[in-house]
This record gives structure tokens, C-alpha cells and sequence, in this order.
């Protein structure tokens, strides 16, 4: 369904490919890394942004609706007890009645990534082969 490979060089400074396209990631300087690319939370929060829009266009597409411009805000954050948590804040940028927005809130939490997230999906980690 998806897949992704990393090459890690030296340091921070990471190599992401994906098909043909490929981004950067690293730490900031406050972490050690020289802010290269967005960290590594950054990046799982653009994916489930991602996921978000896609979506809830998708869904606005099937029942005729406009959005307009959309813009979705995530901020991943952990209290002092270790307590974690994503807000996301949505925007649209037509107007829509009470009914609409209440529908694309619901749909937001059933997207394929927020999903995965609530779920807590398992990663297998192994060696390669030599």
C-alpha cells in the first residue's frame, strides 16, 4: 500500500525516496541535527494532514459540496506525564452550514492515516539480509 526507503549518511541528515520523488528530514540544531528538513514528528503530521484534505475532498466531491481553499493545522503535543496528543483544526475557505462542517468533522476522524493512528498498528522491525 505504500513504501517508502531512507538512506542515512551521516549525522541527522536523512535521504527519503518514494517512486520518484525524494525530500530530506533532519533535527534542528536544538536536538543536534542542522534543520535540513522537517523532524520526524513534522513529517507524520504532513501525513496525516495529508490524509485529511484528500479525504474530506473526496467526500465534498461526492455529495457536490465546495470547500474552496481547505487548510488543515496539526499540532502533536506531550504533557508533563507523558500524555500525547494531535489537535487538528480544519478551514475551509467557502462557506458551509452547520450540518456540512459537523459531516467533514466526522469524516476527518475516519480518514485511512487517523485510523491507522487510533488503531496503534504494529511495526515489525528486522535486519536485512547480507
Amino acid at each position: 500500500m505504500a513504501r517508502i526507503t531512507l538512506h542515512s549518511d551521516s549525522g541527522y541528515h536523512q535521504h527519503i525516496r518514494v517512486r520518484d520523488h525524494h525530500w530530506e528530514a533532519d533535527e534542528g540544531p536544538a536536538l543536534g541535527g542542522q534543520d535540513q528538513g522537517p523532524n520526524p514528528y513534522e513529517l507524520f503530521l504532513s501525513g496525516l494532514g495529508a490524509c485529511t484534505a484528500i479525504t474530506l475532498r473526496m467526500y465534498a466531491e461526492r455529495k457536490g459540496w465546495e470547500l474552496g481553499e481547505m487548510d488543515v493545522a496539526l499540532h502533536f503535543h506531550r504533557d508533563d506525564d507523558g500524555h500525547e496528543q494531535i489537535d487538528r483544526t480544519l478551514r475551509c475557505s467557502a462557506p458551509l452550514s452547520e450540518e456540512q462542517r459537523q459531516r467533514l468533522l466526522e469524516i476527518a476522524a475516519k480518514t485511512p492515516v487517523t485510523l491507522t493512528v487510533k488503531r496503534g498498528t504494529p511495526v515489525a522491525t528486522q535486519w536485512a539480509a547480507d
